[in-house]
C-alpha cells in the first residue's frame, strides 16, 4: 500500500481535507526541488505532486509548460527526478509523493534502463525511490489495466484525471483501475486557465462519486485561500500547482522554498 490512502484516511478522521501541491521538478532551480518540497509540506501540504519535465506536454497552460521547458534546459529529466524524490525520503518518509507527467519519458525509461529485466524499470526504480503514485495524462484507462496491477504489487497508485466533458461510461472505466485519489479538472483547458465555477463543481461531483469510491480532488483555477476553503467544502482534497509555480518563478534560491510555505499556510488554514 501507498503512503495516499492511510493519509486520506488519517484526514477524513481528523474531518480534514487534503492539500495537493504540485511543482515542476527542477524549477526554478535544478537542485532545489526536495528542499521545495520540504517547504510546501511545511506549509501544510498533505500530498506532493511532482511534474515531471517534457517537451510537449498537452495538459499544461503558459506557467507550467514555461517552466518545464527551464527544467529541461538544465538536464532535468526521470532519472534525475526519481534522485529527487530519494533526496526528499532522507528526512520526509510520511507525506506521499505523486509523479505527474506523460508516457513517453515513462516508456523511454524502460527502454534506456529496463534492458534484460521483465520487470518495467521505471515501475521498479519508482518504488525504490519512494514515489507513492502516478499519474500519466496521456494512458487512458482502458489500457492500463496490466500497468496499475504492476504498480499496486509494487504499492504505488494509479491516478486519473476526469473532466466537465467526461461521461458515465469513462468514469466507470476510470473507476476499475483507479487507485489513490482522482483528479477532477474543473476546467474545459489547461492548467492555469479560466475562472473556476463552485457551482459546476458541487454538480459534478456527485456525479464522479456514483462510480468512483477512491477520494476526488479538485484542480486546475484554485489560486486562493477563499476559492480553496470554497471547494473543500465539497471535494476531498484541493489541487494548486500554477499558482505555485507564477509565486517561485523570479524568487532567489534561499526564497524559494520560504515563499512557497508561507502561501501554503493560507491556503491550509482557509481549508481547517
Amino acid at each position: 500500500m501507498s503512503r495516499i490512502e492511510p493519509t486520506f484516511s488519517r484526514l477524513k478522521a481528523e474531518g480534514r481535507k487534503a492539500l495537493i501541491t504540485y511543482v515542476t521538478a527542477g524549477f526554478p532551480f535544478s537542485d532545489g526541488t526536495p528542499e521545495l518540497m520540504h517547504g510546501m509540506v511545511a506549509g501544510g501540504a498533505d500530498v506532493i505532486e511532482l511534474g515531471v519535465p517534457f517537451s510537449d506536454p498537452s495538459a499544461d497552460g503558459p506557467v507550467i509548460q514555461k517552466a518545464g521547458e527551464k527544467a529541461l534546459g538544465f538536464g532535468v529529466g526521470l532519472l534525475q527526478v526519481l534522485d529527487m524524490v530519494r533526496a526528499f525520503r532522507v528526512r520526509d518518509q510520511a507525506t506521499p509523493v505523486v509523479l505527474m507527467g506523460y508516457a513517453n519519458p515513462v516508456e523511454r525509461y524502460d527502454i534506456r534502463h529496463g534492458a534484460g529485466s521483465l520487470e518495467s524499470a521505471f515501475i521498479r526504480d519508482a518504488a525504490e525511490a519512494g514515489v507513492d503514485g502516478m499519474l500519466i495524462v496521456d494512458y487512458p484507462p482502458e489500457e492500463c489495466v496490466e500497468f496499475a496491477a504492476r504498480l499496486k504489487a509494487r504499492g504505488m497508485d494509479l491516478i486519473f484525471l476526469l473532466a466537465p466533458t467526461s461521461t458515465d461510461e469513462r468514469m466507470a472505466q476510470v473507476a476499475e483501475v483507479a487507485s489513490g485519489y482522482v483528479y477532477y479538472v474543473s476546467l474545459k483547458g489547461v492548467t492555469g486557465s479560466g475562472a473556476l465555477d463552485v457551482g459546476a463543481v458541487e454538480t459534478m461531483l456527485p456525479r464522479i462519486r456514483r462510480h468512483v469510491q477512491v477520494p476526488v480532488g479538485v484542480g486546475f483555477g484554485i489560486r486562493d485561500a477563499a476559492t480553496a476553503r470554497a471547494i473543500g467544502k465539497v471535494a476531498d482534497a484541493v489541487v494548486i500547482g500554477s499558482k505555485i509555480i507564477q509565486l517561485i518563478e523570479n524568487e532567489p534560491r534561499d526564497r524559494v522554498a520560504a515563499v512557497a510555505r508561507d502561501f501554503l499556510k493560507d491556503i491550509r488554514a482557509a481549508l481547517d
